[in-house]
């Protein structure tokens, strides 16, 4: 009873044996797995949603700036002309304005001061010993040459919009590269999975090939050194099959990680690798892939946003000239509604314009600003220029692979056949005594060859595909995909 128990206990212990879930995946479903799931994309959504929130930021530069003053002061002071020798003074401020930012460059502030004054003093000077007095102000500042113009004052808005739109088109990138990487190791986990059968049946033909020998040797018709012949193919065969499945298991952690399922989960591919003839015009596909890769899109936004910069840095190497203009209204009173009758009647108004010119003699600083971002501007128009020529071989380059696995389809296949007749062949040579054990797993293990090639055109095919819609851009429209499904400004709106 004690030995029964103990066993139990022993068994409550030991871990559960562990059950992984295959699943069947399309194609399909594995991509659009990867654009919902894919941490380097996720990680990549989160620089455009930043770059939203900086955008947002420099809109800023409009907000009206408020400025609320209180402040009172008590002034006690020595005078020789007064026979007391001292005098006493307190006065109260309360003081509001509001400045704002235009898009011409323009800073426009109204000011609204009320201030009260009591002294021993006072009399002397305005007839009350305390009084109230106020004032209503608006004040124009306006830039005429250098900083003149909505671009200069918008250029951190602009320059933070570009940003961002640069960061979509390496967010769409990332997104390319990412289907077709998963294109690619899906048909690569299939082209495994079918090796492996090659194996497993390469292995099968073999062990029947040494049961027949051994029979053969027994009954006297064979030397028993085929038997050794036999033994190390079917041995040669088991590696094979070793290596066969841990490439497959090796392969399904890739996709699993790339498609972000649990790991230990076991994937079986649903989709076949296409066959049917792929037609390609070398021009058009040329036509779309300028018009259709990202990274082309991003090296032009570069661009317009560098034209931007040195636009604004030739404004600034103007001398600077600003124009204020002001117009005020007062009012006094020995108290604050005839104060504020005073000031609303505006029977004491005054108002000035000006111009204050200034300019660095010299101004290296600003010339020499202007210079780097001309040499900045010529710079991205020769990487766009080669940006180009790198899309346009690659285009040519996807074409001719095309070209060229479409034939191999049916020189695989041809020696597929081949050696499956080879094969038929020499077993029947083997069954009259012309041919050794040798030679049957010789011409087997071509047969295996030939089957494995067969499945690496298919896929090779298939993969050349792949590369020529990612090389012109248009591989997200293929498979459906949309660049709102990874929406970054979601990550930016979900934050209270």
């Amino acid at each position: 009873m004690k030995i029964l128990l103990l066993c139990c206990l022993v068994s409550a212990l030991l871990p559960l044996p562990l059950h992984a879930e295959t699943i069947r995946l399309t194609l399909s479903d594995a991509v659009q797995r990867a654009v919902e799931k894919n941490l380097d994309l996720q990680v990549e959504r989160y620089t455009p949603a930043q770059l939203e929130a900086d955008y947002q930021k420099q809109w800023g530069i409009y907000n009206p700036t408020l400025t609320l003053e209180a402040n009172y002061q008590d002034t006690t002071s020595y005078s020789a002309n007064l026979a007391s020798n001292k005098y006493w003074s307190r006065t109260t401020r309360l003081n509001a304005g509001i400045s704002q930012l235009l898009p011409s460059g323009a800073t426009a502030s109204l000011g609204f001061t009320n201030s009260y004054f009591s002294s021993d003093q006072s009399a002397m000077s305005t007839g009350m010993s305390s009084y109230w007095q106020s004032g209503l102000g608006l004040t124009l500042t306006q830039p005429l040459l250098k900083n003149l113009g909505r671009e200069a004052t918008e250029l951190v808005i602009d320059t933070a919009r570009l940003s961002k739109e640069v960061s979509l088109e390496k967010l769409q990138t990332k997104l390319i590269n990412t289907v077709a990487a998963v294109r690619s190791e899906y048909f690569k986990l299939y082209s495994l999975q079918q090796e492996l059968e090659v194996r497993k049946v390469s292995l099968e033909l073999a062990r029947r090939v040494l049961s027949e020998t051994q029979a053969r040797v027994k009954a006297g018709v064979m030397p028993a050194m085929e038997i050794l012949n036999a033994e190390f193919g079917m041995s040669s065969r088991e590696k094979e099959l070793i290596d066969a499945e841990r490439a497959v298991r090796d392969q399904v952690d890739v996709l699993v990680q790339l498609l972000q399922f649990q790991p230990g989960t076991l994937l079986e591919t649903v989709d076949l690798p296409a066959r049917e003839r792929y037609e390609v015009a070398e021009g058009a596909e040329i036509s779309r892939a300028l018009a259709g890769r990202p990274e082309l899109r991003e090296l032009k936004r570069n661009l317009e946003l560098l034209e931007l910069q040195t636009r604004v840095a030739a404004n600034r190497t103007r001398p600077d000239l600003l124009l204020s203009a002001s117009a005020t209204t007062a009012g006094l009173g020995d108290s604050y509604p005839q104060d504020m009758d005073r000031l609303a009647g505006g029977k004491y108004p005054t108002w000035g314009v000006g111009l204050t010119f200034s300019y660095p003699l010299g101004n290296q600083a600003a010339e020499n600003e202007y210079r780097k971002n001309r040499l900045k501007v010529e710079q991205a128009g020769l990487q766009i220029r080669n940006q180009e020529e790198l899309i346009i071989n690659e285009v040519r380059s996807a074409v001719r692979a095309i070209e060229a696995n479409y034939k191999q389809l049916d020189v695989a296949d041809r020696g597929r056949a081949f050696a499956e007749e080879r094969l038929r062949a020499w077993a029947r040579k083997a069954e009259v005594g012309l041919a050794t054990t040798k030679d049957v797993l010789d011409v087997e293990n071509d047969l295996a060859t030939a089957k494995n090639n067969q499945i690496k055109a298919q896929v090779a095919y298939t993969d050349a595909v792949t590369r020529l819609w990612k090389v012109t851009g248009e591989i997200l429209a293929r498979q459906q995909i949309r660049l709102q499904q990874i929406d970054p400004d979601r990550l930016y709106r979900r934050l209270p």
